[in-house]
C-alpha cells in the first residue's frame, strides 16, 4: 500500500460479491457517482489462492489472484471524507485475519465509522417497495439510523465479512454497522437492484452526502417489473398444473462469454465517455452486467477510477 493519505474524518464503506449483488452494485454505484479515485490497494495474498484461470482464443492465461481496492471520494465540504473499499472475492480461509487486517490499516487512516452493505432475503413481493434493514455494533450509532426509519435486524447473523468485518470493528471499538436492502428470497441469484437503491438512499441521507440516485432507480423499476411478471407466469403455470414439481427460479442458462461486434463498439464508446465523465462508469457497469462481460472488462473499468494529476 501506498503511502498513507491525510483525510478528513473518514468514512469506509466495505463491499464484496454477493446475494442479488446488492452490496457490489451499491458500492460501485457510489464509487461512479462521486467520482472517485484509487486510493491504495490492500494486499492480502497468502489469504487467497487461484480457482480458475482464464482461457482466451485457446490459450490458457496466467492465474490472477482476486484484488482488493480502496477508492477516495475527499469531502469539498471538509465533514468527512468516503473510502469504498471493493473487494473482488473473499477469502477462502482466515476471514476474520482479513478482517482484522483491514481495520488497523483503516484506524492508522483515521477512519471514524465503518459501513458494510448486504442483502437481506424475505418473502416479499419483487414489484413492493424493498425496506432497508439495520445493524450497528454500539447503542448510540444504532439510534441514529433508527432516526432514519430504517428496520432493526433485532436477531439473526450477517454472514461473509459484511458481518465478520464489523465483528472485528466492534472488537477495536470502532463505530460500525450494515445496511441491508431486502430482496424476494426466490431470486436470491439475480440481481435485484430495488434493494441496493434501498441502502443507498439510507447511507447518503446518514452521510449528508448527495448523489444522483436517478439512473439507479430506474434500473430498479425495470428489473422488478421483469420479476414481477416472471413470478406471475410461474405462479399461473403452478395453479394449471398442480401436481408438477418446483422449478428452480435461480437458474439461468449461461450466457456467452464472447461478444458481438456490435456489443464490442458500444462498450468501447461507454468506455470512452465514462474515461471523460465518471458519472458515466455506472451506465457502463449496468451494460457489462447485462452482457455477462464485466469480468472481461475489470480491470479497463476499475482503470478508470486511478487518479490522474
Amino acid at each position: 500500500m501506498s503511502e498513507e493519505p491525510q483525510l478528513t474524518k473518514p468514512w469506509l464503506v466495505a463491499v464484496w460479491p454477493g446475494m442479488g449483488h446488492v452490496a457490489i452494485s451499491a458500492g460501485y454505484y457510489l464509487m461512479a457517482k462521486l467520482g472517485m479515485h484509487v486510493m491504495a490497494e490492500f494486499s492480502q495474498r497468502e489469504l487467497f489462492d487461484v480457482e480458475h484461470v482464464e482461457v482466451k482464443n485457446g490459450l490458457i492465461q496466467t492465474g490472477r489472484l482476486p484484488r482488493s481496492r480502496l477508492f477516495l471520494w475527499s469531502d469539498p465540504q471538509k465533514v468527512h471524507d468516503i473510502i469504498v473499499f471493493i473487494g473482488e472475492a473473499q477469502p477462502p480461509i482466515g476471514k476474520y485475519a482479513f478482517c482484522h487486517g483491514l481495520i488497523e490499516y483503516a484506524r492508522r487512516l483515521g477512519v471514524e465509522r465503518v459501513f458494510t452493505f448486504a442483502a437481506m432475503a424475505t418473502q416479499m413481493h419483487p414489484e413492493h417497495e424493498a425496506r432497508a434493514f439495520c445493524a450497528a455494533t454500539d447503542e448510540a450509532l444504532l439510534a441514529e439510523l433508527r432516526q432514519l426509519d430504517l428496520e432493526t435486524l433485532e436477531d439473526g447473523h450477517i454472514g461473509g465479512l459484511n458481518g465478520v468485518l464489523l465483528g472485528a470493528a466492534a472488537e477495536a471499538k470502532l463505530p460500525g454497522a450494515c445496511l441491508l436492502g431486502e430482496m424476494p428470497h426466490i431470486f436470491a441469484q439475480l440481481p435485484f437492484p430495488k434493494a441496493s437503491l434501498a441502502v443507498l438512499q439510507a447511507f447518503v441521507r446518514m452521510a449528508h452526502v448527495e448523489i444522483d440516485l436517478a439512473e439507479l432507480s430506474e434500473q430498479s423499476a425495470e428489473m422488478s417489473q421483469k420479476l414481477g411478471e416472471l413470478l406471475s407466469r410461474v405462479e399461473h403455470e403452478m395453479d394449471e398444473r398442480p401436481e408438477a414439481e418446483d422449478e428452480s427460479l435461480g437458474v439461468l442458462p449461461a450466457a456467452e462469454s464472447a461478444l458481438d461486434p456490435a456489443d464490442e463498439r458500444r462498450i468501447e464508446d461507454l468506455l470512452a465517455q465514462a474515461q471523460s465523465d465518471r458519472s458515466k462508469a455506472y451506465e457502463l457497469k449496468k451494460e457489462l452486467d447485462r452482457l455477462d462481460a464485466f469480468g472481461l472488462y475489470e480491470d479497463r473499468f476499475l482503470d478508470l477510477f486511478k487518479k490522474t494529476e
